[in-house]
């Protein structure tokens, strides 16, 4: 044991310049932006926002595809909004999830609102309150998940009663939840208290992850937040830097380089 433990210390020091201060890990902050698609002057507001900002589309809608290349083409990470059953129920729109679908029929769904999305690296839910409750359900979503590449998830938790991260991590894909609602209430007072409890979570937990929408009062608030987020002694990271170390996954550099080699096949799909 002691053996070992003179062997763990030895490489970190041996890690380390001589006379190199050994830097403290800075809190840090991913933020996505849902519900993208359905408005064209907003979406291209919010792809604006400064950092590494991710952007979830809902699939389907009439400027998810264009805003999505967009993102993508500016180095923004770009996540599938995958609608779900919610309890009470609200209208789901094109392949949405329900708890009621045959396995067919639900992979057929989510295998169509994810290849909707080009240049997609994740998926997070859109509702789900009923739907991330139920174990099978989930565990045909992150089978299928898996068997698209290098994918990850978020929980966006709306229930407490959730198992879709539990249940993505029992699969291998690298999976994080959601910490803060930014503007459950669309009000500057609220989402500027929102922001301050991201900041809390963040510094206490290591990391945090916002989700917001495209709303102009959420979108004000951060277009004057995020350029001072770095002062305050934080980094804004692309949500996927987030999940990885939490789940097996492949490490950072074959990770993008997967992505590079699955948008060439896509740009090359979509040419023919």
């Amino acid at each position: 044991m002691r053996i070992g433990l003179l062997l763990i210390a030895s490489l970190i020091a041996g890690s380390l310049k001589a006379g190199e201060p050994v830097q403290a890990v800075r809190p840090r902050i991913s933020l996505i932006i849902d519900d993208l698609g359905n408005r064209m002057d907003l979406g291209l507001r919010a792809l604006e926002l400064p950092g590494p900002v991710s952007y979830a589309f809902l699939p389907h809608t009439p400027f998810a595809q264009r805003l999505a290349k967009r993102a993508h083409s500016q180095g923004k990470t770009v996540m599938v909004h995958l609608p779900m059953e919610s309890d009470p129920p609200h209208r789901l729109g094109p392949d949405g999830l329900t708890a009621n679908q045959q396995r067919k029929e639900f992979r057929a769904r989510a295998l169509r609102a994810i290849r909707a999305i080009p240049f997609a690296q994740g998926v997070n839910n859109h509702m789900g309150s009923r739907l991330t409750r139920e174990r099978q359900p989930m565990e045909w979503l992150m089978q299928t998940l898996s068997e698209q590449g290098p994918m990850f998830f978020v929980d966006s938790r709306t229930t407490v009663h959730t198992v879709a991260e539990e249940i993505a991590r029992r699969h291998g894909l690298p999976a994080t939840r959601r910490d803060v609602f930014l503007d459950n209430q669309r009000e500057s007072t609220s989402i500027e208290y929102q922001l301050r409890r991201l900041l809390v979570i963040a510094r206490n937990k290591g990391h945090a992850v916002a989700i917001g929408h495209p709303y102009p009062e959420t979108l004000t608030a951060l277009e004057h937040w995020l350029p001072d987020l770095r002062n305050r002694g934080f980094d804004l990271v692309a949500v996927e830097e987030i999940v990885r170390p939490e789940a097996p996954s492949p490490s950072g550099k074959s990770f993008a380089l997967l992505h590079r080699l699955k948008d060439q096949h896509l740009m090359e799909t979509e040419e023919r």
